[in-house]
């Protein structure tokens, strides 16, 4: 295995965990998309988190591509 693999798995756990993380509601089906609340705008933790599932999922698509190519 390269570290091509290493990272992809590595990221995609990690981008698992903040998915899972960034919940809405306290309830069970909050998680499952039926939160009822309407937010637009995320701020403090809840923007940070948004932010770096954006980033890992962007390495992990990366890592993907490099471990195909190389």
């Amino acid at each position: 295995m390269s570290i091509y693999n290493y990272i992809a798995i590595g990221s995609m756990i990690l981008m698992t965990i903040l998915i899972l993380i960034q919940t809405r509601g306290a309830s069970l089906g909050a998680g499952m998309g039926g939160g009822g609340e309407i937010n637009t705008v995320r701020r403090g933790s809840d923007r940070t988190l948004h932010q770096m599932t954006i980033m890992l999922a962007f390495i992990f698509a990366a890592s993907l591509i490099l471990g195909i190519v190389v």
